[in-house]
């Protein structure tokens, strides 16, 4: 089974899956309801695809991050709230 993992921890190149969508105790400057309802919005939907395509050079931020074939700009504290695993892991095995 896949190990959740936060997105905005993850480098450039990084491909998986999302699990769900948890912004609660971070340090956004947004209600954590707010920032999850503009996610998923955008696209960002339990078992979406998502890669990260480029990265800021100062501090790697923001991100370009591919979900379902669409690049969305993020900062890296905002991806933070977005729960991945690994596509090469299977859900339940």
């Amino acid at each position: 089974m896949s190990i959740p993992i936060r997105l905005g921890a993850q480098a450039h190149g990084y491909c998986g899956q999302i699990l769900r969508i948890d912004a609660t105790g971070l340090a956004i400057p947004l209600p954590a309801e707010e920032l999850e309802r503009r996610l998923l919005e955008m696209g960002f939907v339990e078992d979406a695809h998502v890669e990260i395509r480029h990265q800021g050079l100062i501090g790697r931020d923001p991100i370009a991050v591919r979900v379902n074939g669409i690049t969305v700009g993020l900062r890296r504290r905002e991806a933070q709230a977005i729960i991945v695993g690994t596509e090469a892991d299977p859900i339940g095995a």
